[in-house]
């Protein structure tokens, strides 16, 4: 069996964002193209396309009108044939998105349902009646703002929306629908990808009930800036029968050969359960991540706990864990607060990510430590930033293109006017110019994942967690013969730890830190920087593995 997924390093690219080859100011699949050495050339496994599939761009691509084609902005079919030959001819595996949850409202199969409630496609999309008073069946609400339901004049009911009004929900009860959705993955996977990426994948289905959310019991009277967040979504997503479809996607996935499949999982309560749930018995996801290491928690307690929850909750899963990604803030400027530096968090975080259990996702722009862009309200395109403004900037900041040459904006991602703005600081950040730097966090991801790739510990090793105090997290990996400790400090200061035998292990030249012996007590200490780490390999002859103590309250002060 070809499990080349496990363990492995996938690299996301964001279409719009990465490469413009027409001037339009847009990225496009020639674009990817002409770039895709520079993701080989980091050391990855494998590239994630965001959708590039024909759409309004109502929500950037994620509103899909037609699943089997790409959009004209993008390209063409034949343009994504390249990408797939090119990346295999690379060495690259090429995962693309699958956003099956819903559709454009531009899609054929809408554009029929809608028409009346007996047409073929009647059943295809979540309808339902108003209550007596005109108003939504239920207290759903969308992520996007609002209620969850939109009304529809010529049937005259409402059509349920997860998302923007413009994205209605699929109706995965309906058994036509899953064939229809099964029918577009068999389409990919004949073309020659080598996964997918599920969007929203605890969204396909919905309490037939449409049974009331209950209110979610807070410690603040605050609302929220976004009132989904004051809902236990109980019956608008999560539901048992999304575990019975997943099992007929993997069936149809077995039929080919080394097809792996992840599933990201948008819940603030319970996604490591149901991470676990939906990778566990090898029947159903490959793997799965959620939201939970891509938030503002930082310390040794919440990395821990995130993926020993996920151990014990699925022993037989396989997690993908990941800092930043198209929807979030990069994790330079979300965990700026710990900081030494940004270069420091950058190369520490690379650091950690590279030696944690499961495969590993990367988002294009973080090799280079890109941070946050400050996007100004009429440079906005994401529709939740332009509503929830200014509490919450929406996704923008993250999305703005890759800054490839030297010199001035938008540094040759485009001829054009690119469609998200180039800041100075991202400018500064350009591949060029840290391709020539030896110290740059580029190189410096070069380097970790060609570390991480020869050792086998890293990749598929088991994690054993040993018992240390704030702000260091230590653990080793272990397999078969090849065994490795890895300390981080998660903190912005200096810090001395104590590490059994540290004379005897092999301290990576990667690491940010160095050993001493104290000539008064013979204690072996390890002198951590700010944000430091230590990547130790244990030799085979060694066969008590060493243990780490660190105490801040004891003898072992900050530095």
């Amino acid at each position: 069996m070809n499990e080349w997924w496990r363990g492995c390093v996938i690299y996301q690219i964001y279409p719009r964002s990465f490469q413009d080859s027409n001037g339009n100011g847009v990225g496009d699949l020639a674009g990817i193209l002409n770039r895709l050495q520079h993701v080989a050339d980091l050391g990855v496994d494998a590239v994630w396309l965001s959708p590039f599939f024909t759409s309004p761009m109502a929500d950037m691509g994620y509103d899909v009108s037609n699943y089997k084609d790409v959009d004209p902005l993008f390209g063409s079919l034949e343009d994504f044939d390249q990408i797939v030959a090119c990346a295999h001819q690379l060495g690259l595996k090429v995962i693309i998105d699958q956003v099956l949850s819903h559709t454009s409202d531009h899609h054929p199969w809408f554009a029929e349902s809608k028409v009346s409630a007996t047409n073929s496609r009647a059943d295809w999309y979540v309808w339902a009646d108003p209550k007596t008073d005109g108003t939504p069946p239920n207290n759903w609400l969308s992520i996007f703002g609002g209620p969850a339901w939109e009304w529809n004049t010529s049937r005259r009911q409402y059509y349920l929306h997860n998302f923007l009004g413009s994205q209605p929900d699929l109706n995965f009860h309906n058994p036509e629908v899953q064939d229809a959705m099964l029918d577009v993955l068999r389409f990919w996977l004949e073309r020659g990808v080598d996964g997918f990426r599920f969007d929203t994948v605890n969204f396909y289905f919905h309490d037939k009930q449409l049974r009331n959310n209950e209110g979610l019991i807070r410690q603040s009277n605050r609302p929220e800036i976004n009132p989904y967040e004051m809902q236990v979504q109980t019956y608008s997503k999560n539901q048992p029968e999304n575990l019975d479809f997943l099992k007929r996607v993997r069936t149809l996935m077995d039929e080919f050969d080394a097809i792996t499949s992840v599933g990201e999982i948008g819940d603030s309560l319970r996604a490591i359960e149901l991470m676990a749930d939906y990778t566990k018995d090898n029947d159903k996801l490959h793997m799965a991540y959620s939201f939970d290491m891509l938030g503002p928690e930082f310390c040794a307690k919440h990395f821990r706990s995130k993926i020993e929850n996920f151990q014990n909750g699925a022993p037989d899963g396989w997690p993908c864990w990941s800092f930043s990604n198209h929807d979030v803030m990069r994790h330079v400027t979300r965990w700026a607060d710990h900081a030494s530096s940004r270069h420091a968090l950058a190369q520490q975080t690379i650091a950690l990510l590279a030696t944690l259990r499961g495969t590993i996702c990367i988002y294009q722009g973080e090799e280079l430590g890109l941070p946050e862009a400050d996007i100004l309200f009429e440079e906005l395109t994401d529709p939740p930033g332009i509503r929830f403004w200014p509490e919450y900037k929406g996704r923008d900041g993250c999305r703005t293109p890759m800054p490839w040459e030297k010199g001035h904006a938008p540094n040759g991602f485009t001829t054009g006017t690119p469609w998200l703005p180039v800041k100075l600081p991202h400018a500064a950040l350009n591949v060029e110019g840290q391709t020539q730097d030896p110290s740059s966090v580029l190189n410096f991801y070069k380097d970790i994942l060609g570390y991480r790739r020869t050792r086998p510990a890293l990749v598929t090793g088991d994690i054993d967690f040993i018992d240390t105090s704030e702000p260091v997290l230590a653990f080793r990996r272990i397999q078969g013969r090849d065994a490795q400790l890895c300390i981080f400090n998660l903190s912005n200061t200096k810090v001395k730890v104590v590490v059994d035998d540290v004379k005897k292990l092999t301290l990576s030249p990667l690491s940010h830190a160095a050993s001493t012996t104290c000539a008064h007590s013979g204690c072996e200490k390890l002198h951590m920087e700010a944000n430091g780490f230590a990547l130790f390999d244990i030799p085979p002859q060694i066969t008590k593995l060493p243990n780490v103590e660190f105490k801040p309250k004891t003898q072992l002060q900050p530095a």
